[in-house]
């Protein structure tokens, strides 16, 4: 995000070649409707932050099926990102393949935390 406001200099990422981060990180496709991919993924990761908090993690299915459905939203995302690196840019991100990497596993945690929740048995009342 800050590479996109300021200088891709900074990316410390080759600039030519198929690893160019300079190349994608200012392509047509790091803006999606007028909106920085970067500040999407910012958004992204501030939310699964508080989403994933301890308190929230331990809150119960519901929050389970949001972070999830978070997550699989994010895995679109890069999804999306990755055909358009290797389709229509014609080059890859270092820094995007390690958000990319990072948003899989929070979905696999997602998945089976959301698998861990649905399959637990209901809780009994004692009196």
């Amino acid at each position: 995000t800050v590479a996109h406001y300021t200088t891709a200099a900074i990316l410390a990422c080759s600039d030519n070649g198929t690893v160019n981060c300079a190349k994608v990180t200012t392509s047509p496709q790091s803006v999606i409707f007028g909106v920085p991919v970067a500040v999407l993924g910012l958004a992204f990761f501030v939310a699964m932050f508080g989403a994933s908090l301890p308190r929230v993690w331990r809150s119960g299915l519901r929050f389970e099926q949001a972070r999830l459905a978070a997550t699989v939203l994010g895995m679109g995302m890069v999804v999306y990102l990755i055909y358009a690196e290797l389709f229509e840019i014609h080059a890859i991100c270092l820094w995007c393949t390690a958000v990319h990497a990072l948003t899989f596993l929070l979905f696999v945690v997602s998945l089976a935390a959301y698998y861990s929740e649905a399959s637990a048995p209901a809780p009994t009342s004692s009196r």
